[in-house]
């Protein structure tokens, strides 16, 4: 496992860090986590260096930092970096604070958390921030031992980013940041003034929800005619581990393939060691992939539950797989797995989401939870006019290559 600096902290972090949203699921459970199962793959990705675990109050419906909690006994603590988040979307209060903390160290059974981050901030919950006194609830619970380090994740644009970065003296900011998404969001721009400011900066959605883990053939082409020979996964991590400004780079691994596969992408990783021809390969695959995504879910599931049942992230992956899709047959299959989502009564399931576009009532009460900011309920309505109703895709995304 390769290390690197954290930032200005006194600390050195492993190259990958374990993102614990995406942990193997119970069976018969879409949101559940399977607690023997992730605990094996979190305790071989920490035995193969790993030293950074992230968690957050709302993954797996609240399993992720349980099972995290489990995980990390029997020395395992000892051996990591433990990060969790404060929950923005639900703080009402200026207490809230104090509840969801307390609640949050007992599930991860320790009495302190490496790193504490106000989760998701934007323009709105920033002012929540400032408003209820929060980085004050942070400096106090830090001056009693139970968070060490105080940061944030974040979904919106640079000049928020930069606003944020400019009012508090922060340890760490966690953005998204991959090939595809160097000019939204945080940006390169971001990811560059933070790094100079000396705040530790952690990529999550590297592969952007698993979109460039599954190229299409045009990109595959790319890849296969590369003079270095790698999965389309180690491109676009080793892209991010290229970067000097980035410390730790999140993968949600569910599988133990996964996390063999990260890890050993992560013992090649390092600083300034892509060529000229590396780089102008990654530019390519990026302009495949910009020319054909739909919708930018990142599957990071924040919409979810929806109260009536809609799987939206996976209605969206289905819609964006099927625009990357070429073949007849595969296009074929696609809108099949479309269709294997339920309708409606009596097999729509609220506990564990499985409907399709159709059911969505446009209540919008999954918008506001977006970080991606994307209209879902227009989105979903297009879903199923291409994939329940069969109208060309190009009628609402015309400029689709």
């Amino acid at each position: 496992m390769q290390y690197r600096k954290m930032g200005s902290l006194d600390w050195e972090v492993s190259a990958l860090g374990f993102g614990c949203m995406r942990l193997p699921a119970r069976r018969f459970s879409l949101m559940g986590a399977d607690l023997e199962e992730s605990k094996r793959i979190i305790r071989y990705g920490i035995d193969r260096g790993i030293n950074y675990i992230d968690t957050a109050w709302p993954y797996h419906l609240g399993e992720s930092e349980k099972v995290v909690g489990e995980t990390l006994r029997d020395g395992y603590r000892e051996k990591v970096k433990l990060v969790t988040k404060l929950p923005m979307f639900l703080v009402r209060r200026t207490a809230d604070f104090e509840r969801f903390l307390n609640v949050q160290l007992e599930r991860l059974q320790t009495d302190h958390v490496d790193i504490y981050l106000f989760h998701a901030l934007n323009a709105g919950s920033f002012q929540k921030v400032k408003q209820l006194g929060l980085i004050e609830k942070m400096e106090e619970a830090q001056r009693q031992g139970r968070i060490c380090h105080v940061g944030f994740s974040f979904h919106d644009t640079y000049p928020v980013f930069k606003e944020i970065l400019d009012y508090y003296d922060w340890d760490m900011a966690q953005i998204q940041y991959n090939y595809m998404d160097t000019c939204v969001q945080a940006t390169t721009e971001g990811l560059e003034y933070a790094h100079d400011k000396g705040v530790a900066v952690v990529i999550m959605e590297p592969v952007k929800g698993g979109t460039l883990a599954s190229p299409p053939r045009e990109a595959a082409d790319v890849i296969e005619d590369a003079a270095v020979k790698r999965t389309p996964v180690d491109w676009a991590l080793q892209f991010l581990w290229n970067r000097p400004e980035v410390a730790t780079v999140l993968s949600g691994m569910s599988n133990m393939q996964q996390v063999v596969e990260n890890c050993d992408s992560a013992d090649r990783s390092g600083i300034n060691s892509l060529n000229g021809e590396e780089n102008q390969v990654i530019s390519r695959l990026a302009e495949i992939y910009q020319n054909k995504i739909l919708v930018p879910c990142t599957g990071c599931e924040y919409c979810m539950p929806c109260p009536h049942g809609v799987n939206i992230p996976q209605n969206f992956a289905i819609l964006n797989n099927f625009s990357l899709e070429k073949s007849w047959i595969r296009r074929f299959q696609t809108r099949r797995a479309y269709r294997k989502l339920t309708s409606g009564p009596p097999k729509l399931d609220l506990d564990n989401p499985n409907g399709n576009a159709s059911v969505c009532i446009n209540c919008g009460l999954c918008v506001e939870k977006c970080p991606q900011e994307i209209d879902i309920p227009v989105e979903l309505e297009r879903v199923n006019a291409i994939l329940g109703k069969g109208d060309s895709i190009r009628k609402y995304y015309p400029d689709i290559s």
